[in-house]
């Protein structure tokens, strides 16, 4: 158990971020998903462009790596162009 007071903080801070990047994370993942589900192209080319934009505010905060995301995007670009 902490017993600085900045330590205290610190496991507060921790909790607090993790849950949050719990959250962005998972919802992100949601819109991965149901992108890869779309059959439309007109539609797929719309949610495209809002993943992307998440993608690159997960890995700008450092929840995921900046290259998983690109990996993600290239994948999904693919997938956009298919249709």
């Amino acid at each position: 158990m902490a017993h600085h007071l900045s330590a205290k903080k610190r496991i507060r801070q921790t909790d607090s971020k993790r849950v949050k990047n719990k959250y962005y994370a998972r919802t992100t993942r949601s819109a991965v998903k149901k992108l890869r589900g779309t059959t439309d192209k007109a539609a797929a080319t719309e949610q495209y462009s809002e993943v992307v934009s998440m993608l690159d505010k997960l890995a700008k905060n450092n929840v995921i790596h900046k290259n998983k995301a690109s990996n993600l995007k290239s994948k999904l670009a693919k997938h956009v162009s298919s249709l």
